[in-house]
């Protein structure tokens, strides 16, 4: 028998679970491929390096676009790669029991495509499990309880809000809104205020850096380097933290404003569940500063930010695969049933 994988399939990142093991890969979802031999040359940081500066043959990508496979043999691939990674660190043969976290709002068509590519990739059986639930398994939420629990899972291609109770999701929204929608955020407002072009790994890096949605005790500030638009030659200036706050307030006005709208239509006793126990911020957009303080002020509720925040996705999809009986009842059930226990 194959060993037990958990999979955080997304935009940004691929994030393995292994039985016994823990998180061992976290590596950026691009793939690097040679369009004349049309062969894989790298996937993962090998290929992200890549990005922009490839020769005209050799394209990278990322083949999931908002949380969902755009390009299906490329993300087949991928998950190849990733899970015979895993295979090998765990020196066991036969094909893996996979289970695979999937953005909260994905059609059936986007599910099967996901089962699809991981059955391709390798899989003996493959459970799908939606990420904010994932989430909050992985942070130890009382997901089983008749008690209401909020997650804010701000990841790269989707930010999913949901509320959770009774193995189950209550109310959920999912926004295209997150990480690389503020690197192109970045990107626009560099352009128009500093008459400068900058590259999506540029923006990344800055809103790492100095990205806020808060004012910050300390003024920060970074160098940028880019085009400049007029003479079209190099240039290098320095933004502020204020800067960047600006050209990211109108995303994270969305989000919070999307957190009000799932508040306003769940139960009241739901609700009340929530004003006790808080909302946890999980994903890499959580660790924005000022961010949980800003939804704080704005709707009145304590926001926390999970420990670890970038592998609570991971960390849900290892212990269902782990318990996969205990945890029956958060999957996705899909055409191909689920055998009975």
């Amino acid at each position: 028998m194959g060993s037990d994988i958990g999979i955080d399939l997304g935009t940004a990142n691929t994030l393995v679970y292994l039985r016994d093991h823990g998180i061992i890969i976290n590596e950026p979802s691009v793939v690097a491929l040679n369009q004349k031999t049309n062969r894989v040359v790298a996937v993962g940081m090998e290929a992200k390096q890549m990005l922009g500066r490839t020769p005209g043959h050799v394209v990278a990508s990322r083949p999931l676009v908002d949380g969902v496979i755009s390009d299906f043999e490329v993300t087949e691939e991928m998950l190849a790669h990733f899970i015979n990674k895993a295979q090998k660190m765990s020196k066991r043969q036969g094909r893996p029991r996979v289970v695979v976290g999937v953005p909260s709002s994905i059609t059936n068509v986007e599910t099967r495509a996901v089962r699809d590519a991981t059955m391709n990739a390798g899989a003996r059986e493959v459970y799908i499990v939606e990420e904010p639930m994932a989430a909050a398994i992985g942070i130890r939420l009382p997901v089983h309880d008749p008690v209401g629990s909020m997650i804010i899972d701000i990841g790269g291609g989707t930010t999913d809000i949901a509320i959770i109770s009774l193995s189950g999701i209550v109310n959920s929204k999912n926004l295209k809104i997150a990480g690389d929608r503020f690197n192109t955020d970045i990107i626009s407002y560099i352009r128009d205020e500093f008459k400068i072009l900058i590259g999506e790994r540029t923006a990344e890096n800055v809103k790492m850096a100095i990205g806020s949605a808060t004012k910050p005790t300390e003024p920060r500030e970074a160098p940028i380097r880019g085009r400049d638009l007029l003479t079209g030659l190099p240039r290098e200036v320095i933004v502020t933290d204020s800067d960047i706050r600006e050209a990211l307030a109108p995303s994270i006005a969305v989000i919070v404003e999307s957190t009000k709208e799932v508040l306003e239509t769940t139960p009241p006793e739901i609700l009340s569940d929530v004003m006790n126990r808080g909302i946890v911020l999980v994903g890499g957009g959580a660790l924005i500063y000022g961010i949980a303080d800003l939804i704080e002020q704005t709707i009145k509720i304590p926001v926390t930010v999970a420990d670890d925040p970038l592998t609570a996705v991971a960390r849900g999809t290892g212990i269902v695969v782990e318990n996969i009986d205990d945890f029956r009842e958060v999957l996705i059930e899909h055409d191909n049933e689920l055998p009975p226990r």
